[in-house]
């Protein structure tokens, strides 16, 4: 009888002590995907590739206008032209619809590999942020996917605002030089 007292004694005081310390266990959790599509460092990556990119794609569109003229003209004169002109004309369009194409394929993939180096940085800047922030305010654990999360412990808007810190402190530096 004394020793079942005693384990259970030693069984309660385990679990007040296991509870002691999860109760001092900080847990966070940051929604990647947010950061990727809020962040300042997301937003300044956006607008670089999108200067980067702006020529091709203005050629893009002249080529596709083209394209669609000579459609409307051999739509509108393909019956009154000759038969020579209207071959020519039929392949200076496959031409162009073939050019387009590859242009069109070159420019996807060459904007798809941009896009995942400059997230790439959005996540390394990201991942500095979650450290210094966990460091600073004591977090014990930071998940960065879950399926699941409390909005008590999301602290994604901290790391936005700190993103955006960062980015404004840089920005800041590099106006002084």
């Amino acid at each position: 009888m004394r020793s079942t007292f005693n384990i259970l004694i030693a069984i309660l005081f385990a679990a007040s002590t296991a509870q002691a310390v999860a109760a001092d266990f900080r847990v966070g959790v940051v929604d990647t995907e947010r950061i990727l599509r809020e962040s300042a460092p997301a937003a300044k990556a956006e607008k670089k590739i999108e200067k980067e990119f702006a020529t091709r794609d203005q050629e893009l569109k002249k080529l596709m206008k083209q394209a669609k003229d000579i459609q409307s003209y051999l739509e509108k004169e393909g019956l009154t032209l000759p038969e020579s002109e209207q071959r020519v004309k039929e392949r200076e369009l496959a031409n162009i619809n073939a050019n387009l194409q590859r242009m069109q394929r070159e420019f996807r993939e060459d904007l798809n590999l941009r896009k995942n180096e400059e997230l790439t940085v959005v996540l390394d800047l990201a991942n500095k942020a979650i450290q210094s922030l966990a460091e600073t305010e004591h977090y014990d654990l930071i998940l960065q996917e879950a399926v699941y999360r409390n909005p008590k412990i999301d602290i994604t808007d901290k790391v936005l605002k700190l993103l955006a810190a960062d980015e404004k402190a840089a920005e800041d530096k590099a106006a002084k030089k």
